[in-house]
């Protein structure tokens, strides 16, 4: 991988190092532009295993993830409060336990590994959030905390394995983050909720940004959309300012690879999308491709 390419021209303020944030430590990504499969970018099998495998052999050291608490306490990888949508389950996830969770199938799915699955061509299962951490050793996960006891959950898998380097703590609720924050051993990085964001958004220009940010929480990036309704969020001065701040700016969910190429060129550092070919090959044009951890044979 060549990182020449990588550094874009725009950020004028040096990384702070968060051993999360690879781009941000010495090694092969350093500089580099993040790549985020968002659920996995693979819509049909969002937040599965599937779909998680597929992101790392394309390449993605990155995993956005959900997760939700199920009654008896697992933390559970899935994005919507109910499971109507994308199941063959119905209610609330958290009215229902891990064995009875264990028999849904994420209907829109259809590949499995019948040798991983006792339900083969019904779609794929639902998994726990300490399986795929386990099952993934060398990727990092992006977690957005769905529901309040996440955080408590999350904290004791984090602390369990030791894998506070390789997760990021986030919610739109700030209170969830901060939670994690006082519960883990170790620290573990974290985004800016959208409280904390949309003070930055409204109140940066009036300056004093980085006394802000600390004083709001102490957190490592910012992951926003493009744009919030009619509200435009990054923008070269918003990116700006971010760096200066020390934070990290990551933009979800991009599609289209000439907005990939327009917002890596404004020096955004990390992108998510839902199309993952679309990421790979922008990625890999700019020189920063694969991002996952060579393996010699």
């Amino acid at each position: 991988m060549k990182n020449q390419a990588a550094q874009s021209p725009y950020r004028a303020y040096p990384y702070r190092e968060v051993p999360y944030l690879l781009n941000s430590t010495p090694g092969r990504l350093h500089h580099a532009p993040l790549a985020f499969a968002h659920r996995g970018a693979d819509p049909a099998r969002e937040n599965t295993m599937a779909a998680f495998r597929r992101a790392v052999d394309l390449g993605f050291r990155y995993l956005e993830i959900d997760v939700r608490t199920s009654a008896d306490g697992v933390l559970v990888v899935f994005h919507d409060e109910t499971l109507d949508r994308v199941t063959d389950g119905a209610g609330r996830l958290g009215d229902h336990t891990w064995d009875q969770l264990s028999q849904l199938r994420v209907t829109a799915a259809t590949e499995t590994n019948p040798a991983d699955d006792p339900k083969p061509g019904l779609g794929e299962p639902l998994v726990k959030f300490e399986e795929a951490l386990l099952a993934l050793p060398d990727t990092h996960f992006n977690v957005d905390l769905k529901d309040s006891e996440a955080a408590r959950h999350f904290a004791e898998i984090v602390d369990r394995h030791e894998a506070h380097h390789r997760v990021l703590a986030a919610s739109f609720n700030d209170a969830r983050r901060q939670r994690v924050g006082r519960l883990v051993t170790k620290q573990v990085a974290s985004s800016g909720g959208w409280v904390s964001t949309a003070l930055m958004v409204f109140l940066g220009p009036l300056g004093g940004f980085g006394k802000l940010s600390q004083r709001l929480a102490h957190f490592d990036c910012v992951q926003v959309p493009i744009r919030q309704t009619r509200v435009p969020i990054v923008r070269p001065r918003f990116v700006e300012r971010c760096h200066r701040a020390g934070l990290q700016v990551h933009v979800w969910v991009v599609d289209d690879p000439a907005e990939m190429h327009r917002l890596l060129d404004m020096g955004v550092d990390g992108i998510m999308t839902d199309d993952a070919e679309a990421l790979a090959a922008v990625m890999r044009a700019r020189s920063v491709w694969p991002q996952t951890v060579p393996h010699e044979d």
